[in-house]
């Protein structure tokens, strides 16, 4: 079983910046690629970015130039560095992760999500 867990979210003025975490824990053999996910009140859930292993990071049009996904491989960790912040941003980011397991089972995994609230 392998679980993700974010931390980083909170309450922040536009314009300013915040950073997400999200740690892979579990029988982890690999993680084949690591996102986030906005959802904002009342709206459906999208792809804010993606981190897929060999290096390469796809953005959302919304937040590239503000926001940076990086992943530090041996600590299965990814994080989300949100600058220049708009009250658009506002909703509930959750990590996600294609992982293969010790047993080789392949799947994606959620976080729980943590809480952006961008205030005007």
């Amino acid at each position: 079983q392998v679980q993700l867990v974010e931390s980083g979210g909170g309450l922040v003025q536009a314009g300013g910046s915040l950073r997400l975490s999200c740690v892979a824990s579990g029988s982890i053999f690999s993680i084949n690629a690591m996102g986030w996910y906005h959802q904002a009140p009342g709206k459906q859930r999208e792809l804010v970015a993606v981190s897929i292993s060999g290096g390469t990071t796809n953005y959302a049009d919304s937040v590239k130039g503000r926001f940076t996904i990086s992943r530090d491989n041996a600590k299965n960790t990814v994080y989300l560095q949100m600058n220049s912040l708009k009250a658009e941003d506002t909703g509930v980011y959750q990590c996600n992760a294609d992982v293969t397991t010790v047993a080789r089972s392949r799947y994606p995994v959620w976080g729980q999500g943590t809480q952006v609230t961008v205030s005007a």
